[in-house]
């Protein structure tokens, strides 16, 4: 936090000189100023004028150019216009050059104090804080997850308007056992973030299990609500389909965990959910290699992916590839998503009803789709500007045939 304020301290330093700056140039200034308005002969020159062009009209006045009534008349708009040069010349005496130097300093303090107090609203010196503490307890030769976690209470004590503090410590309680501990601060981070649907689907599913894998009402109506706002949220169902595996619906089971797998980022989950697809499979009397016969004998494409060399260099081999089967009209959801590493490219990959996201949008159910192939360094399933990406139009869709396979290759980025 020192090193901080100094480096806030060392950012004012310029400010300030600017405010003073103004000062050791006012000496100067005021000199060139006295020295203007004592030399300055407008008005004597504003004089002559006038008598040069009276001297002119007395002279047509004397000739019989202009009679005496037009003589009174010129005469008078040249006064008028003598007097009003005269007033435009006057001038306020000079201020002195010390003038308004006392004001400087309150200025100074007050931009000082106003820089300080927007930081603490708006600034980060909580979440520093909280990173200190994490530093503290990972340097504490007696350092543990007991330590960290009276730490991290205290700083919600001190900063409770923190997102940072609940979404550390809710993680921290779930997984040591702490359930209500774990409930109240993912409330106080719904209070503070919104019901957003990965905070309500987190609420949906600590309770879900809290309550002994039980659709409570109360779970019924985070799930609604989850759902409501995003259809294709993996924890949600992800917990629906432990819920109809459960109750012995394996169909429905593997039919949530499909969906869920096509959305979730985290692959250690993704696997735990093909997982429970193949013993949900096994219920159902289809052994899992069964299964894999029956699914390549469906309708689908098989598509073949790969990476043009000239954008091998912006990506990682981390980085998650999306590819997509939709219809040719963008009418529907996807029909059919699988998700990947650029690790993994080039890679051959089916797309059949196995891969779809919803019971009522599936491959089989169109003649032909468009594939979209989609590197995202972010993860995120909306394409975000510099992703990579590939796509092929009108691909024909029927029998997965072992040596037939549509091309596309990621050669394009988006803007």
């Amino acid at each position: 936090m020192t090193l901080l304020w100094i480096a806030i301290a060392v950012l004012l330093l310029p400010a300030l000189w600017l405010l003073v700056l103004p000062l050791r140039n006012a000496r100067p200034l005021h000199d060139q100023l006295h020295a203007f308005e004592a030399n300055d002969t407008s008005a004597e020159q504003n004089v002559a004028i006038f008598k040069r062009r009276l001297a002119s009209l007395e002279a047509a006045r004397e000739r019989g150019d202009i009679d005496a009534a037009r003589f009174d008349e010129d005469r008078l708009e040249l006064e008028r216009s003598l007097l009003e040069d005269t007033a435009v010349t006057a001038r306020r005496p000079l201020e002195s050059a010390n003038a308004g130097r006392l004001v400087v300093p309150f200025v100074m303090v007050g931009v000082v104090v106003a820089s300080v107090l927007w930081y603490q609203q708006n600034g980060a010196e909580g979440d520093l804080v909280l990173l200190a503490v994490q530093e503290e307890v990972q340097n504490d030769p007696e350092g543990s997850l007991t330590m960290f976690i009276e730490r991290m209470e205290e700083q919600a004590e001190r900063q409770p308007g923190n997102p940072n503090v609940w979404s550390a410590l809710f993680p921290i309680y779930r997984e040591t056992g702490q359930m209500p501990q774990a409930v109240n601060a993912l409330e106080r981070l719904i209070d503070i973030e919104g019901r957003i649907p990965p905070l309500l689907a987190q609420l949906a599913q600590i309770r879900f299990f809290m309550a002994e894998r039980e659709l409570t009402d109360e779970v019924q109506a985070l799930v609604d609500e989850t759902l409501e706002q995003d259809p294709r949220q993996p924890t949600v169902l992800g917990l629906l389909g432990i819920h109809a595996f459960d109750n012995g619906d394996y169909e429905q089971a593997i039919d949530r965990w499909r969906r869920a797998v096509a959305n979730i980022e985290d692959p250690n989950t993704a696997a735990s959910l093909r997982d429970g697809i193949r013993v949900a499979q096994e219920r159902m009397g289809i052994e899992p290699e069964d299964a894999a016969v029956e699914t390549a004998q469906s309708n689908g494409i098989r598509v073949s992916v790969s990476l043009d060399e000239a954008l091998a260099e912006r990506v990682n081999d981390n980085d998650t590839v999306f590819i997509t089967a939709r219809d040719i009209a963008g009418e529907l959801p996807p029909l059919a998503v699988v998700q990947t590493l650029v690790s993994e490219l080039p890679m051959t990959v089916v797309l059949d009803n196995s891969a779809a996201m919803s019971p009522q949008a599936q491959i089989s159910q169109v003649q032909e789709a468009r594939l979209m192939v989609r590197v995202s360094s972010s993860g995120q399933a909306m394409p975000q500007p510099g992703d990579l990406f590939g796509d092929l139009e009108g691909v024909s869709v029927g029998p997965i045939a072992d040596d037939e396979a549509a091309e596309v290759v990621i050669n394009r980025v988006f803007e």
